[in-house]
C-alpha cells in the first residue's frame, strides 16, 4: 500500500511544478516517511511507465536532474485520487468515521 501512496505523492508534488530529486524527496517526506534510496527506483519506474519525464538544467555551475509530470501522469494521478476516495469511504464505514463531523 505504501508503494501506491508513494506513487501518488510523487505525482501530486510534480503536478505543482517541475522539481529536482533532493527537493522532491524533501516534499515527499513531509507527506510520507520514506528514504531517499526508496524514492529513486519509484521515479525510474514512473518514468518508464510514461508518467513523468526528466531533463537536466544547470544550477550554480552544476547539472541538476529535474522531473516533470506528463499528461499521462496527470491522468494516472486523477485515477489514484478516485481510488483513494473510494478507500476513504470504506475506511470511514468500517471505523465509523466521518459521521456528524467526526
Amino acid at each position: 500500500m505504501k508503494k501506491g501512496l508513494l506513487d501518488v505523492c510523487v505525482l501530486h508534488v510534480l503536478k505543482n511544478g517541475d522539481t529536482y530529486g533532493y527537493k522532491l524527496t524533501q516534499e515527499i517526506t513531509e507527506l510520507l516517511e520514506v528514504s531517499e534510496s526508496a524514492l529513486y527506483p519509484v521515479l525510474r519506474r514512473l518514468e518508464n511507465q510514461g508518467y513523468l519525464i526528466t531533463y537536466s538544467a544547470e544550477f550554480s555551475g552544476r547539472l541538476r536532474k529535474y522531473y516533470r509530470i506528463t499528461d499521462l501522469g496527470v491522468r494516472r494521478l486523477n485515477e489514484y485520487i478516485q481510488e483513494l476516495l473510494e478507500l476513504k469511504r470504506v475506511i470511514d464505514a468500517v471505523t465509523g468515521g466521518n459521521r456528524d463531523g467526526e
